[in-house]
This record gives C-alpha cells, sequence and structure tokens, in this order.
C-alpha cells in the first residue's frame, strides 16, 4: 500500500514502481481491450453493410416490425448512463462516498432497465415469429426467405450487446461494493474510470445499432 500526498491509502501492487505507473497500466489494458471490442463489433457492422447492400429492399421492410420508440427510449437509457458514470467519478475526485454510491446506484438501474427493454422486444418478436434462419415462421412479412437475415443480424448484435450490458451491470454492482467499504478515496478512484471506460464504449455501440437496425429509410 501507498500513501499519496499523505491521504487515503493506495493498493499498490508489488510489480509496480509507483501508482502512477500501476493506474497507467490499468488504462493502457483497458484500451487494449476495448480495441478488441470494437474489432469485434466492427466486423458485426461491416457484415451489416454488405447484407445490407444485397438485401436493400428486404432490410427496409423487415425493419418496420421493429419499435423505433423502444430503441429510443434504451438509447436515451444509456446516455443518461453514461452521465451517471462522469458524475460518479467526479464524486470520487470529490471524495462524496454518498454522491458515488447514488450515481452507480442509478447506472446500475440503468442497466437494468435496458434489459428490461429488449426483453420486450424479445418477446415481441419470439410471439411474432420473426426469428433467424428456420426459426423464422411469420409469413406476413414480405420475402420471409430473406428477411430472417434481417432478424439474424438483429438478433446477434443486439444479443451480443446485451451481454456486454450484462457484465457492465456486474461490474458497477462491485464497484458499488467496493464504494459501500470504502476502497475509494481522492487519490485512488482507477476501477471506477475502467469501469466508466467499458460502460462508454457499450453506449457508444448502441448509438450505432440503433439507427442501423431500427431508422433504416
Amino acid at each position: 500500500m501507498a500513501n499519496i500526498n499523505g491521504s487515503a491509502l493506495f493498493p499498490l501492487a508489488d510489480h509496480y514502481a509507483t501508482p502512477e505507473q500501476q493506474v497507467d497500466s490499468g488504462k493502457l489494458g483497458m484500451w487494449l481491450f476495448l480495441t478488441t471490442e470494437i474489432l469485434l463489433f466492427g466486423g458485426l457492422f461491416v457484415s451489416y453493410a454488405c447484407f445490407n447492400y444485397l438485401h436493400m429492399d428486404v432490410f427496409k421492410e423487415a425493419h418496420k416490425y421493429l419499435d423505433w420508440r423502444l430503441g429510443a427510449v434504451n438509447t436515451v437509457v444509456l446516455l443518461f448512463s453514461s452521465l451517471t458514470v462522469v458524475l460518479a467519478i467526479h464524486a470520487a475526485q470529490k471524495q462524496k462516498k454518498y454522491l458515488i454510491v447514488i450515481n452507480i446506484a442509478l447506472t446500475i438501474a440503468c442497466g437494468i432497465a435496458f434489459m428490461a427493454v429488449k426483453y420486450v422486444e424479445y418477446s415481441h418478436k419470439f410471439h411474432a415469429g420473426l426469428l433467424p434462419g428456420s426459426y423464422f415462421t411469420n409469413a406476413t412479412i414480405a420475402n420471409p426467405d430473406q428477411a430472417h437475415i434481417y432478424f439474424g443480424i438483429y438478433f446477434l448484435m443486439t444479443g451480443l450487446h446485451g451481454f456486454h450490458v450484462l457484465i457492465g451491470i456486474g461490474i458497477f454492482v462491485w464497484l458499488l461494493l467496493r464504494t459501500i467499504k470504502n476502497d475509494f478515496s481522492s487519490q485512488y478512484y482507477a476501477p471506477l474510470e475502467l469501469g466508466g471506460l467499458y460502460w462508454h464504449l457499450v453506449d457508444v455501440i448502441w448509438i450505432f445499432l440503433f439507427p442501423l437496425l431500427y431508422l433504416i429509410s
């Protein structure tokens, strides 16, 4: 443990010489991880673009079966959650524990609300037979033999994104418990910053998914 400016103790690992070196290494590791996430979703966006080019009319018709209002609600929810993450980090810098707790709790609530809306959306798709591949049973949509491609991409991209949201909820539950145990101070809040970086990427990915899937024109 290292003491910074006579303030709170910094949990310095044995293989780091200074607290600054440990924080910088953590941030570098997180940015490298986020780069792999960008590459993952980048490949999916390229696949979407290719299929959209090949089946443009089908995609335009199929997207009408998505409720853009629910997508817009989830967009607002995630944007607000990014704000609460920033406020939590700011509160840590000011060493205001109660504000950290409140803002992390709000972030978790936003993540849960996002997943609840996705559950409503997915339930509708299951009941309407708007599923990928051979599970597609909706006969009212135009070109059902090709429309399943759109919904296959929809479930793949939104499902993978939803999985990342669940991971983010778990991370912030862990951060909330650590905050309650007084593990963070104005001198040490690196885990909050790293968790915030991850959450911001999840939000940015959704900002791209929303217009691509819901607002095709």
